[in-house]
């Protein structure tokens, strides 16, 4: 890698071949990719693969997925960094790799809960040609630890949602962790590349979105292997109250209606935010505390972080 040319490229011998009717694109930054692949090259799918290390700083790791990328069935590209260049900006530099006619954004940490997975996102492609859809995510794969027993409570609550209760809401369910986008539409709306760190481009992008396409939600789940710890998840909350200041500024008559925003505008009236915003922060992570009570203290805390921006 140069600084004229960041990015090195590594392609498997079947990337030669073409043709593919639906391209899978993965981020990875410190979390393993290779479970996710070697279950995506199970399936005799219509599919090719592109991969990118965005900065890992993880040789070892980078050499490994290189490794199983050369050994796939499926047609692969491997976009290695040298520095991160976050989350909007990768996918997008995953979507000028790909050369089907849909792509499907999946999070390394995933895992496909279907043995037919791949096959259920092409069959919806050949029956509907959807713009955007949303396949959800679930828990059912991954082992109980108690340092991310909160983790769990909290995604199992707001964010392990069927179809049905996804629909009602379609914009705020749009994460790249399980996400088709049809090429047109992509080529239309990108991820906004002024988003740092983590949190909300996703969202803010089905927001857009939804504004000119429908956004379809279905059961075709993933398990969500890379849950967090309770300092792991306030950190990442910490990061992204600028982001969601980005999203109010863009999409206030959306996300007035969200829960989040409303707790956050009710909170910024709050004397002594300063005093107890940390005291929040302290009982979510106190591990022997009843895990309902410190989910609602980790909500809490989120709210008054992001009451600064609302």
């Amino acid at each position: 890698m140069t600084p004229q040319d960041p990015a090195a490229l590594v392609d498997n011998a079947a990337w030669y071949r073409g043709g593919a009717r639906l391209s899978v694109l993965i981020p990875f930054k410190g979390d393993d990719p290779i479970a996710l692949l070697a279950a995506l090259a199970r399936e005799t799918a219509d599919a090719e693969i592109v991969i990118l290390d965005d900065g890992t700083e993880d040789q070892d790791l980078s050499y490994e997925v290189e490794a199983a990328v050369g050994l796939l069935p499926l047609p692969a590209r491997f976009i290695r960094l040298a520095r991160n260049e976050g989350r909007s900006k990768g996918r997008n530099r995953l979507v000028a790799h790909a050369r089907a006619g849909h792509f499907l954004f999946l999070d390394s940490d995933m895992l496909p809960d279907a043995p037919d997975f791949l096959g259920r996102w092409q069959g919806l492609i050949a029956r509907e040609n959807p713009p955007v859809a949303f396949g959800g995510f679930s828990l059912k794969q991954v082992a109980p630890r108690r340092d991310q027993a909160l983790h769990r409570t909290m995604a199992a609550h707001s964010d392990c949602l069927d179809a049905a209760v996804r629909s009602q809401n379609p914009e705020k369910h749009v994460f790249t962790s399980n996400l088709l986008v049809r090429r047109d539409v992509f080529e239309a709306e990108a991820f906004d590349e002024g988003f740092a760190g983590w949190g909300w481009e996703d969202v803010e992008w089905g927001m857009r979105v939804a504004r000119r396409w429908p956004i379809l939600h279905l059961d075709n789940t993933a398990t969500h292997l890379g849950l967090d710890t309770a300092r792991a998840m306030a950190a990442k909350y910490e990061q992204s109250a600028a982001n969601f200041a980005r999203v109010v500024a863009a999409h206030p008559a959306v996300v007035s209606g969200y829960p989040s925003y409303r707790v956050a505008k009710a909170l910024k009236h709050a004397p002594l935010r300063g005093l107890w915003r940390p005291m929040l922060k302290h009982y979510a992570l106190a591990e022997s505390a009843p895990l309902a009570s410190r989910a609602l203290a980790m909500r809490l805390y989120r709210a008054a972080l992001y009451a600064e921006a609302v």
